[in-house]
């Protein structure tokens, strides 16, 4: 029964039989006297003397890569033609229709890679007006000269986690440094969806509780829910303190006031 060789039993000839082939062929040896001599057969020997007549060297040396399918020219056109939200797969067919050439999407990932472009999830921000814009530009500059009084700050927002967005597998293509660039920024959902209402408060050396709102919060919620029983019983424990309520109208600032004022 005809046995497979293993590949052991393949032997690379050494550099010094190598040498005393393409010696041994100089003298005018024929190939089956060669391969009699160094032990091995006329076909080694004699690929090994036409490496050394075509190429003046005996090394075979081989890639320790496959070659690059696409040119520097190309990859530069690659690069430029990323949009920050496209897929890999719709990139690879507009550089298909431009230099008609195949490229796979893990060649197009492989080359913005090496430009140093990332996959990262964008930043989610809210859509700002100027009349959002303005008075937060005002207070950041009373407010920026502060260094002790940020001690006495507590800061408390509302935040409602909504339970229907899309889905967390979005990426941009960026560069380090770029996260906050308004075509790395995806804009959130801010229209009616289910959601769960929560409130916190945060100090410089302690937390108020969280705190879950069932419902619309307005302004009898504010005060039964969270100022009564939370933030009223949390300040107590403050010596000197600047309460701060973040996303709130100018009526809930009044009924605030007008709260703290009382009690």
């Amino acid at each position: 029964m005809f046995c497979r060789k293993q590949r052991s039993d393949f032997d690379q000839v050494s550099e010094f039989d190598t040498g005393r082939i393409v010696a041994y062929r100089d003298c005018g040896l024929s190939f089956r006297e060669i391969g009699s001599r160094v032990g091995g057969n006329q076909t080694t020997a004699m690929r090994i003397c036409n490496r050394w007549m075509q190429k003046g060297t005996t090394d075979r040396r081989g890639r320790s890569h496959p070659p690059q399918c696409t040119s520097s020219r190309e990859d530069r056109r690659i690069v430029r033609m990323a949009d920050r939200s496209v897929t890999l797969r719709t990139a690879a067919q507009l550089i298909e229709s431009v230099t008609q050439h195949s490229v796979s999407a893990r060649i197009i990932r492989r080359r913005l890679q090496q430009s140093g472009l990332s996959a990262r999830r964008p930043l989610l921000g809210l859509p700002l007006t100027q009349n959002h814009r303005r008075p937060r530009c005002q207070w950041c500059d009373e407010t920026r000269m502060w260094v002790a009084e940020w001690k006495e700050v507590v800061l408390t927002e509302e935040s409602r986690i909504c339970l229907q967005h899309h889905d967390v597998r979005i990426r941009v293509w960026r560069y380090r440094g770029e996260r906050m660039l308004n075509s790395c920024v995806i804009h959130r959902h801010t229209g009616p969806a289910q959601g769960i209402m929560v409130w916190g408060g945060i100090g410089y050396h302690s937390h108020a509780p969280l705190v879950r709102i069932a419902g619309t919060l307005n302004s009898q919620h504010y005060i039964s829910e969270v100022l009564e029983p939370v933030v009223l019983s949390y300040l107590q424990g403050l010596a000197t303190a600047i309460f701060q309520p973040d996303n709130v109208r100018p009526r809930m600032i009044r009924i605030i006031q007008r709260f703290f004022v009382n009690h």
